[in-house]
């Protein structure tokens, strides 16, 4: 008579259940460290003499934050590792990068000085920010758990990530506008206004597209191919006129866009978004 053999126990410890995967993660970690080193430069600079170099090192930190945001989602879920612990990492790391850096730095160089004599006010004007950043990561985490919205196209609220991307485009737009007069002049009113209507934004209800059908396995027009060649060649023989003035425009227009995208055509919109024919809207 045969003896079955002993089953393998399906009870796996929450270490097993867990997976961290390496790419994807090593990306969010590059985000959390621009972001780190960004809030050090800010703490650096000695704004008193007119001297922004080290405002604008963490501006570009906080930009390359954006880069590795951009790509750690799109290998998850190109290589199908998308995962519960990489969402939450990522939400840490945008955060800090795009949460705590641009508030600081928007405090820093603008917000302590529009107040006059009540400081106080500055430091509340950049948290209602960073605390609008913090709702709008975990409504999208909380969102991103319902059934069925893995299939979601869109964003609900402004992206954090292209919020901090504006707020410092712009900034950095302005120091270059006033390099020679070493202040920031009467555009700090600007920058406050912008960071406060962006923090409505995230917690807004407007949709925004996430672009997640662009990857390596997206398809285009051959007219659409020479465009995004001629971009790219640009960015390498242009760079300082695109850094200083086609990003402030890029993001500028993405926060327009929520707006005039529900009066405009589904087929406009598929073309603006390369969403295919046959996908349809879904939003949690």
């Amino acid at each position: 008579m045969d003896t079955p053999s002993p089953q393998p126990s399906t009870t796996e410890s929450p270490e097993q259940r867990l997976k961290i995967y390496f790419l994807p993660n090593l990306l969010t970690a590059g985000n959390l460290f621009c972001g780190f080193v960004a809030l050090t430069k800010i703490v650096e600079a000695d704004i008193s003499t007119g001297n922004f170099q080290q405002i604008k090192v963490a501006l570009g930190f906080i930009l390359l934050a954006c880069i590795f945001d951009l790509f750690d989602g799109r290998v998850a879920r190109m290589g199908g590792i998308d995962s519960p612990f990489g969402r939450e990492f990522d939400s840490l790391a945008d955060l800090i990068s795009f949460g705590a850096a641009p508030a600081f730095l928007v405090h820093r160089i603008v917000l302590r000085d529009v107040f006059g004599g009540h400081p106080e006010w500055g430091w509340f004007v950049a948290s209602i920010y960073l605390i609008c950043g913090a709702f709008r990561l975990a409504r999208f985490n909380c969102l991103a758990n319902l059934p069925g919205a893995s299939g979601s196209k869109d964003f609900l609220g402004f992206p954090i990530p292209s919020a901090a991307a504006l707020v410092s485009s712009l900034t950095l737009l302005i120091i270059q506008l006033n390099e020679k007069d070493k202040t920031i002049g009467k555009w700090a009113y600007v920058i406050a206004v912008v960071l406060l209507f962006l923090s409505a934004m995230m917690v807004s209800t407007v949709k925004y597209p996430s672009f997640k059908s662009l990857g390596l396995r997206s398809t285009s027009t051959f007219t659409k191919a020479i465009v995004a060649a001629l971009f790219v060649g640009s960015l390498l023989v242009l760079w300082d006129y695109i850094l200083f003035y086609v990003l402030p425009a890029v993001f500028t227009l993405y926060l327009l866009y929520g707006f005039i995208r529900p009066r405009i055509s589904r087929r406009m919109r598929r073309e603006i978004e390369e969403e295919d024919e046959d996908e349809t809207e879904e939003t949690p």
